[in-house]
């Protein structure tokens, strides 16, 4: 009896920039994808290349030349421009010796060689937007990908011509396993754990306003308090000095590898509202105060964080807006108001797409099955 071999699946390329919200939607599809038996490459920037870790950093990683070319100078656009297409040829190189049935760019400019690439070879393009709103690089490559994958309905500027599908944002499966977990209920010996999560723009605001907010509460209040806060490497010891004169237990760092068990127990965060953070929060069911960053290109943070507040699963406060006292006013409320807290995890929970990677992977794979 003849032996029939199965066929092996085709070699998917992802492509993305260095940040993490290119980083982690890209993670959980290759996660996915891996799963699923399919070879995986990724093509990016020297510096998004030092920053893969996890899956992103098993599979076969290659970087390319890329440049900036939004907000700099007319020499720097220049340089760019060049350095962009000698990273197109070196993609286009890789991709004719290796036969990519796909590829999937998640964004930033890092991400723009590859995917021009696959366009000029003829090669299936899949985009995936991570915000509400579009971003310029995908605005442009939109328009000749064979599919455009949303993490929010109807993403603004989106070219109408397009091949469109709602898939949600993929979160890393460490924070999808919390979607069935219940939002931490407190007994009187047990503390309020409120986490504050800023990224590298948005943690300067959170470390100026946050300490003197906690300071402004009644001790009883501080003592109840776990805090943990992210913030610039910079700027951790003088919050922690700032955070000395509180009542309340505080854990500063520049990043926490603990993130999942973080989620579980929080009962309140304050955060940006980048489309990994707002995603994260949604899967998790933590109840959030937002606070968009308002130099984020077309205010994407605040079309992001639209969709918890319209379900009652967020507070969206204008940077303007945030003051000591506001913070203040809004801690203790909702420290005293356990009830309210409980409605909006309720709430986040029903917005968040958990299996947003399967749903990636289900559309990536409809779009390639005629083909493979």
């Amino acid at each position: 009896m003849k032996h029939i071999r199965k066929k092996e699946k085709p070699l998917i390329v992802l492509t993305a920039g260095g940040t993490g919200g290119h980083v982690y939607p890209a993670e959980a599809l290759a996660e996915e994808l891996l799963k699923r038996g399919y070879r995986l490459a990724l093509i990016t920037d020297k510096r998004g290349k030092n920053n893969y870790k996890g899956r992103l950093g098993e599979i076969p990683n290659y970087a390319v030349y890329a440049g900036a070319l939004v907000g700099k100078s007319r020499w720097f656009k220049i340089k760019s421009l060049f350095k962009t297409c000698v990273g197109i040829v070196q993609a286009g190189i890789f991709m004719l010796k290796n036969k990519p049935a796909c590829v999937v760019g998640f964004g930033g400019y890092a991400s723009f060689p590859a995917a021009m690439a696959a366009i000029l070879l003829g090669r299936d393009l899949i985009i995936h937007e991570q915000n509400a709103v579009m971003s310029r690089t995908n605005r442009f490559l939109a328009k000749y990908a064979e599919l455009t994958a949303q993490s929010f309905k109807n993403a603004k500027f989106a070219p109408q011509s397009i091949k469109q599908v709602v898939t949600g944002m993929p979160v890393r499966q460490s924070i999808v396993k919390l979607a069935e977990g219940k939002y931490p209920e407190r007994t009187a010996a047990q503390k309020f754990q409120l986490m504050i999560l800023g990224g590298s723009q948005g943690a300067k605001v959170f470390a100026e306003i946050v300490p003197q907010a906690i300071a402004a509460l009644p001790e009883s209040q501080q003592k109840k308090l776990r805090i943990f806060q992210q913030s610039r490497a910079d700027d951790v010891e003088a919050l922690k000095k700032a955070y000395a004169k509180t009542k309340a237990e505080v854990e500063v760092s520049h990043f926490f590898g603990n993130m999942d068990e973080l989620y579980a127990n929080t009962h309140l965060i304050i955060s940006r509202a980048g489309a990994s953070s707002v995603s994260e929060i949604a899967v998790a069911g933590v109840p959030s105060i937002l606070v968009p960053l308002p130099i984020a290109a077309d205010d994407h943070q605040t079309h992001n964080a639209a969709e918890l507040s319209k379900a009652g699963a967020a507070i969206v406060i204008k940077q303007k807006e945030f003051t000591v006292e506001k913070v203040q006013q809004l801690l203790e409320e909702l420290m005293k108001n356990p009830k309210e807290l409980k409605k909006m995890s309720d709430k986040a929970r029903k917005v968040g797409i958990k299996n947003a990677a399967e749903r990636l992977a289900d559309a990536l794979e409809k779009q390639i099955s005629n083909k493979w």
